[in-house]
């Protein structure tokens, strides 16, 4: 089980890395304003990165919501049930949910993601480099559902909670 260990370890990695990125995004956001009113330059630049880094920002912190449970979840009924019945639930939910889903996103979406880095396709309005990152955020997200969800099926029901 020490592979479950790593993996773990890389997707939280991700998640503490990806974080960050907050603070950049919202520097941009907030940037757009003063270079397009006062500086006349350089806004729709700045837009641009902005959706790049937001792209890659929703992108992992749907598995990061998963991993410390602040996502969706319809448990009013299931809070009522033993720990090991929810456990069991979760584990049901990933594989027949989400691993289907994301491997299904990450065939359905394969023509278009590869092409898009092959071309390094830019944004459409501005004709800036970096639009492939968006669609490639596509990918990061289904990646890291598939491997938390796998991680989520794998991992053994806690003692204590037992």
């Amino acid at each position: 089980m020490r592979w479950l260990s790593r993996l773990d370890q890389f997707v939280a990695g991700v998640i503490a890395g990806v974080q960050w990125l907050a603070l950049p995004l919202i520097v941009l956001l907030f940037l757009q304003w003063p270079l397009r009113d006062f500086f006349r330059a350089y806004s729709r630049e700045a837009n641009d990165l902005g959706q790049i880094l937001f792209a890659l920002f929703v992108a992992v912190s749907v598995t990061a919501a998963t991993r410390t449970g602040t996502h969706l979840a319809a448990d009013a009924v299931a809070r009522r049930y033993s720990p090991k019945v929810r456990h069991s639930i979760g584990k049901i939910g990933a594989l027949i949910g989400l691993v289907p889903w994301a491997l299904f996103i990450l065939v359905s979406s394969k023509p278009s993601v590869m092409s898009s880095l092959r071309l390094h396709e830019t944004f459409p309005d501005t004709a800036n480099p970096g639009y492939f990152f968006v669609k490639l955020s596509l990918w990061v997200m289904a990646v890291l559902i598939l491997v938390q969800a796998l991680l989520d099926i794998a991992r053994p029901l806690a003692r204590d909670s037992a």
